[in-house]
C-alpha cells in the first residue's frame, strides 16, 4: 500500500513533462510560420479616422490609383545612351507601368513608375527586380518607392526565425552556465523557454491567420525575446527557491512542493503586470500597437504556463541531479548569507539615507538628458541600418527628380473647387508641381510631388502646410493623404498614443502592486524609483543615439514601447524583491527584512536581470532602426534598475521608512 502514494509522486510530474513534449511538437513548428501571416506595411497600421486612411479608401473609385507605386531608376552619370532608353523600355514589368521618364535636371537618369499588387507589394517587387537583367554596361538600375521599401523591411525581418532565435537562445545558455555552472540545468530552462514560444507562435499564427490581431515583424521579433527573456526570469525564480530548499529538506518533492508555493504569487504577478501592461497597448490608435499588445500578452502567459508546470516537473524528475556536479547538499550553508549581497545589505544597513539619496541623484542627472532625445519621427529610408536597393535608388532619384517623383502626395476635393485647390497647393513651399488624376464621383484627384523625398521629414513638414492650404480653400473638403500623409498621421497618432497609454499603464500597475503588497504607500513609491529609472535610461539613450551610434533619430513609437516594457518588466524585480521582503518582514520587522530578502533574491533577481537584457540585445542582429535602439534601451534600463534601483535606491528608502511603507497595512503597525 506504501508504494501507491510514492508512484503517485511520480505520475503527475512525468505526465506533465510528456504532456508539454506532445505540445511542443505540434506548436514548435509555427515559430518558423509567423512570418506568413505577418505584415510590413505601414500603410495598414493606421486607424479608420486618420485622414491618410480615408484618402486611401475614397481614391478606390478612381481606377488608376489602386496600386502601390515601385520606382525603376536608372543612372549613367556620363549620360544616358540610347540603349539605356531602349532597355528601360523594353523592360516586361508586373503591374500597370508608365512611360520612361527622362530627368529636367540632366540627361544622367530616367524612371519608370509601377503600380503594384498593394496585397502582395513585397512579391511584386521582388518579380521586378528579377527582370533587371543584363542592363547595358554601366548602367545602375534600382527599384525604389514604397513598394520597394515594403520588399526591403521583409527581407530585413527574414531572419527572425533562425538568426534571432539562435542568437538570444545561445546568449541565454552561456548566461545559465555562468550563473550555475551545471551543464544539465540551462538544457532544461531553455526546454522550457522553447515550449513557451512553441505555445505563443501557435496561438498568435491562429488568431493572426483569422484576422483577429494584427502581426509584423517588429511585434513577432518581441515576441521571441519576450518569450525567453520572462521563461527564464520566471525559471531563474523557482530554481533557486528549489534549490535554497533541498539545502533544508531531504525529500525532493516536499522541496518543490515548498518553492512552487512560495514563488507562484511573485512569479503570476510579475507575469500578470506585464500582461495588464503590455495590453494597455489596445488603448493605441495605431493597429501596429494594438496588435503587439496581445501579441506581447500571449507570450507572457505561455512563458507563465510553461515555467509554473513544465519547468517544476522537469525539476522534480531531476532531483539533485539537475545541480550537478554541484548538487545542493542537506544541511549544506546558504551562500547568500555571507555573499556580495550580504556586504551590500550591511553598507545599506549602516546609510540607508544617504544611499537612496545619492542614487536619486544620480539618476536625475541622466533624467536631464531627456529632452535631447529626438524622436518626432524619421525617414522610411532611415529605419535600415544596412545598404538596402529602395534606399539607394531614393537616393538616385533625389540627385535627378524631385524627390516626391514615384509617391505623390494625394489631394481630394470637390470638382467644383479644383483651380482653387490647385492653386493653393502650387503655392505651398515645398510643392514642385500639382496635376489632376482623374475624376470620380464628383471628386477630383490631384497628384502632388513635393521638392524632397516623399519619406523625408522635409517633405512631411510639406504636406503639414499643403493640409493647411488646401483646407483654407471654400466648400473644397479637400484631405491630404498618399505615402507622406500616411507618415505624418502615423506621427501624429504616435505621440497622441504616448499621452493616453503612459498614464493607464501606470494606473493598471498601481492597483496590481497594491493587491499584492495590501500597501498604499510602497506601490507609489516601487512605480516612483521605476519611472526615475525610465528617465534616467531615456536621458542616457539620448547622449548613446545622438552621440555614439549618430542615428538620424527615433520614431515616436519608440519612448511608449520603451516605457511599457521598462516599467512593466521594471516593477517584475521589484515584486521578487518585495514580496520576499514582506514575508520576512511578517516575523522579524520591516527592517531586517528588507536587508535578508535583498541578501536571498540579490543573486537570482540580477541573473535574472543580466538574461533579459542579453536576449533584448539579441534584437539588434535584426538591421532595423527601431528594434536597435529599443534593444538598446530596454537592456540597459534592466541593468539600471536591476544593479541601482532594486539593488540600493529600493531597499535604502525600505530601511529607512521602515514599517511605514506598509501603510496602511497590518505591517505598518508591527514591528520595526
Amino acid at each position: 500500500m506504501s508504494a501507491s502514494p510514492s508512484r503517485a509522486r511520480w505520475l503527475l510530474p512525468a505526465l506533465v513533462a510528456v504532456a508539454w513534449l506532445a505540445l511542443g511538437g505540434v506548436s514548435g513548428p509555427f515559430a518558423g510560420k509567423l512570418s506568413e501571416v505577418s505584415t510590413n506595411d505601414s500603410t495598414a497600421f493606421l486607424p479608420a479616422s486618420a485622414e491618410a486612411t480615408e484618402v486611401s479608401e475614397r481614391v478606390k473609385s478612381f481606377g488608376d490609383a489602386r496600386g502601390l507605386p515601385a520606382v525603376v531608376v536608372a543612372e549613367r552619370t556620363s549620360g544616358l545612351t540610347q540603349a539605356d532608353r531602349d532597355y528601360l523600355g523594353g523592360l516586361d514589368l508586373p503591374g500597370e507601368a508608365s512611360p520612361v521618364i527622362p530627368s529636367q535636371r540632366d540627361d544622367q537618369a530616367a524612371q519608370v513608375v509601377v503600380l503594384v499588387d498593394p496585397e502582395d507589394p513585397a512579391g511584386a517587387v521582388d518579380g521586378i527586380r528579377a527582370r533587371l537583367t543584363s542592363p547595358p554596361d554601366g548602367l545602375t538600375v534600382l527599384v525604389a518607392g514604397p513598394a520597394a521599401q515594403v520588399a526591403d523591411l521583409k527581407e530585413a525581418f527574414g531572419g527572425i526565425d533562425g538568426l534571432l532565435l539562435l542568437v538570444a537562445g545561445a546568449v541565454v545558455a552561456v548566461i545559465l552556465v555562468l550563473v550555475y555552472r551545471s551543464p544539465l540545468l540551462p538544457f532544461v530552462v531553455l526546454l522550457s523557454g522553447v515550449f513557451a514560444l512553441g505555445l505563443a507562435s501557435l496561438a498568435v499564427y491562429l488568431l493572426a491567420d483569422g484576422g483577429v490581431l494584427d502581426l509584423n515583424g517588429q511585434s513577432q521579433g518581441i515576441l521571441f525575446i519576450l518569450v525567453f527573456g520572462a521563461a527564464t526570469d520566471y525559471a531563474l525564480l523557482l530554481v533557486s527557491r528549489f534549490r535554497e530548499e533541498l539545502r533544508d529538506t531531504e525529500d525532493r518533492f516536499t522541496a518543490m512542493r515548498t518553492a512552487w508555493r512560495a514563488t507562484i504569487e511573485p512569479i503570476a504577478a510579475s507575469a500578470g503586470t506585464v500582461v495588464l501592461g503590455v495590453l494597455c497597448l489596445l488603448f493605441s490608435d495605431l493597429n501596429s500597437n494594438k496588435g503587439l499588445g496581445p501579441v506581447a500578452a500571449i507570450g507572457i502567459g505561455a512563458a507563465f504556463l510553461a515555467s509554473v508546470t513544465f519547468l517544476p516537473a522537469a525539476l522534480v524528475l531531476l532531483g539533485r541531479s539537475a545541480f550537478w556536479p554541484l548538487r545542493p547538499k542537506l544541511g549544506s550553508p546558504h551562500p547568500e548569507a555571507s555573499g556580495l549581497w550580504s556586504r551590500i545589505a550591511k553598507v545599506i544597513s549602516a546609510r540607508p539615507r544617504a544611499t537612496w539619496v545619492i542614487t536619486t541623484l544620480v539618476l536625475l542627472v541622466g533624467v536631464a538628458f531627456v529632452p535631447q532625445l529626438q524622436a518626432s519621427g524619421t525617414a522610411q529610408s532611415d529605419v535600415f541600418l544596412t545598404d538596402v536597393d529602395s534606399v539607394a535608388g531614393q537616393e538616385v532619384l533625389s540627385r535627378h527628380f524631385p524627390g516626391g517623383t514615384g509617391a505623390p502626395t494625394v489631394v481630394l476635393a470637390r470638382s467644383a473647387a479644383a483651380q482653387r485647390v490647385t492653386a493653393a497647393a502650387q503655392d505651398v513651399d515645398g510643392v514642385s508641381s500639382v496635376r489632376p488624376a482623374g475624376e470620380a464621383d464628383d471628386l477630383v484627384r490631384l497628384d502632388v510631388v513635393l521638392d524632397d523625398p516623399a519619406d523625408s521629414e522635409a517633405a512631411v513638414a510639406t504636406v503639414q502646410r499643403l493640409r493647411e492650404a488646401v483646407r483654407a480653400v471654400p466648400d473644397a473638403d479637400a484631405k491630404v493623404g498618399g505615402p507622406t500623409a500616411t507618415q505624418l498621421d502615423t506621427q501624429n497618432t504616435s505621440e497622441r498614443d504616448r499621452l493616453v497609454i503612459i498614464p493607464i499603464v501606470l494606473v493598471v500597475i498601481f492597483l496590481v502592486l497594491a493587491l499584492l503588497l495590501r500597501s498604499l504607500l510602497a506601490p507609489l513609491l516601487l512605480i516612483a524609483t521605476v519611472v526615475l529609472s525610465f528617465g534616467a535610461t531615456m536621458g542616457v539613450s539620448a547622449l548613446v543615439f545622438n552621440g555614439i551610434f549618430d542615428f538620424p533619430g527615433a520614431d515616436p513609437v519608440v519612448p511608449l514601447f520603451g516605457f511599457v516594457f521598462l516599467v512593466a518588466l521594471g516593477i517584475d524585480y521589484n515584486i521578487f524583491l518585495m514580496t520576499r521582503v514582506r514575508e520576512e518582514a511578517a516575523s522579524i520587522g520591516t527592517r531586517e527584512g528588507v536587508l535578508r530578502g535583498l541578501t536571498i533574491t540579490g543573486g537570482v533577481i540580477t541573473s535574472a536581470g543580466v538574461v533579459l537584457a542579453a536576449t533584448f540585445s539579441a534584437l539588434a542582429v535584426l538591421p532595423i532602426l527601431f528594434l536597435a535602439q529599443i534593444a538598446f534601451i530596454v537592456a540597459f534600463g534592466v541593468l539600471l534598475d536591476t544593479f541601482v534601483v532594486r539593488s540600493l535606491l529600493v531597499p535604502a528608502l525600505g530601511v529607512d521608512l521602515g514599517r511605514r511603507i506598509w501603510w496602511p497595512s497590518k505591517l505598518a503597525r508591527g514591528k520595526e
